[in-house]
């Protein structure tokens, strides 16, 4: 099991690790008291591709917790920088989703458009409509790539899990019969990012999340040590069962705090 000496940095998932959408899991101001009592660096590293970094912190001062913009990345930075690394200079780019990739893509270059686009950038989109299946369709067909955020077909909310951005993906998939390829976990692309931020390299961090096929293999395809909580839509035996198995298996972000 690995120790505050093992573990430098922590790179922490945020929806079934912090919270259930608006409702926090734990006190989150005397989780993160802790992890920065025991000298633990760490950065928030989310699929979730909707909401803007601004509105992350927003959110978390709501729940009693202050953190700098250099602490969060989501998955539409994640797409934003293999766009930005396929295509340097920018342009135009089809986008089904909302602000939080459009403002991630727009920082590097980007820009909004249905015709003549270097790419199909698709994640969670609460106004996903046929016409944007056809237009996403159409594009992919005539040749422009197709990224997709992150495949989480759900997510999970206090009333139950909800369609996720792997959801809308799959219907891009099958329309168009191409598959995307994906920025977010279990991409390594996530965090190769938050481990630069860092400053660590990979064996020192300790990634942090409720999902095996995303936050724990993700990690595990950086070569991060991996920590499995109990807080989101994964059970024990499924965690006990999963090769490799996660480093850590802990009921909360609290108790696996209190193991490091």
């Amino acid at each position: 099991m690995p120790s505050a000496l093992d573990i430098q940095a922590l790179v922490l998932d945020m929806d079934g690790v912090l919270w259930h959408d608006s409702q926090p899991i734990g006190d989150l101001p005397q989780i993160f008291a802790s992890i920065r009592a025991k000298g633990l660096k760490f950065v928030l590293a989310t699929n979730n591709a909707v909401k803007t970094i601004p509105a992350f912190q927003s959110k978390l001062v709501g729940m009693g917790v202050s953190v700098s913009p250099e602490e969060i990345i989501n998955s539409a930075m994640a797409a934003a920088h293999l766009l930005h690394q396929r295509f340097p200079k920018g342009g135009a780019v089809y986008i089904v989703g909302e602000d939080g990739i459009r403002n991630a893509l727009t920082r590097l270059g980007f820009y909004e458009a249905e015709e003549n686009v270097l790419a199909v950038v698709a994640g969670l989109d609460r106004q996903f409509s046929f016409d944007k299946l056809y237009t996403a369709t159409r594009l992919i067909r005539q040749g422009a790539p197709f990224y997709g955020t992150n495949p989480d077909r759900t997510f999970p909310t206090p009333q139950g899990l909800t369609p996720g951005a792997g959801s809308i993906l799959a219907a891009i998939e099958a329309a168009s019969e191409t598959a995307p390829i994906i920025a977010g976990k279990p991409s390594p692309t996530l965090f190769n990012v938050a481990l630069e931020r860092l400053g660590v390299a990979p064996h020192q961090a300790l990634a942090v999340g409720d999902r095996l096929e995303t936050d724990i293999l993700g990690g595990q395809r950086a070569g991060c040590k991996t920590a499995l909580v109990l807080s989101g839509v994964t059970s024990r035996s499924a965690g006990e069962n999963w090769s490799p198995q996660p480093d850590i298996i802990a009921a909360d972000l609290a108790a696996l705090v209190d193991m490091l």
